[in-house]
């Protein structure tokens, strides 16, 4: 138990020390690959600065998986300060039926164990969990999903980790679908660990404005990225229109992290090119 709870100190110190999710080094995007565990020893090969690990993932793991997830991070020395799928579909946060002490429970365990391994912030997209159910009320809807934040916020804040909601596509989701809604939930929360994060993705298929940048950047925390076409690594400049989206970046010298969720059939070869992409749109 010693052996482990020391690679879990290590894993917590190489995010922490040079790798932190909200401390960036101003100029220095890091970018990292969003994946499942078994996506580890893929992820580092690649190159990617960072692993954003899953949340529910991690949450749901045995006592004795979790441990050996420890020390397979201390031995890989690939950082996990940032991680996704925060809440599993069945851990209801709107609707009639949801049940605020298995909640509380599910928070305390997720939030202690991923702070464990690094992590200082979390993606709230968790679709299924939010997803409003028919007939039911979209104000009480969104009360809840406040009501849920304020709690959210002291425990996240507790474990130095800022939960960072993402509006996402109406075929997904039915509430928070743009990053003017997400701001309306952060400002009604009004927690410092609570704040918003873009995903481009959804940001495109809901045909944003990147003009909406410029009012939300003090509360941006965190991007995802993928090409919109199939939701795969974005790879070339001319495959699809960035420009506006990267300009509006750059206006706010954004310098936080970027997490690849997107496909690949060769993340070897697509990692680094993927990575390239971004760090040439960021410095143009």
């Amino acid at each position: 138990m010693a052996a482990v709870l020391a690679a879990i100190s290590v894993s917590s110190e190489l995010s922490s020390q040079t790798h932190s999710a909200v401390d960036n080094p101003p100029g220095k995007v890091r970018i990292g690959y969003c994946g499942p565990l078994k996506d580890i020893d893929a992820a580092k090969a690649a190159g990617f600065d960072y692993m954003e690990v899953r949340t529910s993932e991690v949450a749901a793991l045995s006592d004795t998986d979790y441990q050996r997830l420890a020390l397979k991070l201390a031995r890989v020395a690939l950082p996990v300060p940032a991680a996704y799928w925060f809440l599993p579909a069945d851990i209801k946060v709107t609707g009639p039926h949801i049940d605020k002490d298995r909640q509380m429970e599910y928070l305390h365990k997720a939030l202690y164990r991923v702070s464990r391994l690094g992590v200082r912030l979390i993606v709230f997209g968790s679709s299924g969990a939010r997803q409003v159910p028919e007939g039911f009320s979209k104000k009480e809807a969104f009360d809840q999903l406040i009501d849920f934040g304020k709690r959210a916020g002291p425990e996240a804040r507790a474990r130095h980790i800022t939960v960072a909601i993402e509006s996402q596509r109406r075929e997904e989701c039915n509430i928070i679908n743009s990053t003017a809604e997400a701001l309306a939930w952060v400002e009604a929360v009004n927690h410092p660990n609570i704040q918003l994060m873009i995903d481009y993705y959804h940001f495109s298929a809901e045909k944003e404005e990147p003009a909406i940048i410029a009012k939300v950047k003090n509360h941006l925390r965190h991007l995802h990225m993928a090409n919109p076409n199939n939701r795969v690594m974005p790879l070339h400049w001319e495959e699809y229109d960035y420009a506006p989206f990267f300009a509006a970046l750059r206006q706010i010298r954004y310098h936080n992290l970027i997490g690849l969720e997107a496909s690949s059939k060769d993340l070897q070869v697509d990692g680094p090119q993927s990575i390239a992409l971004l760090r040439r749109a960021l410095q143009q």
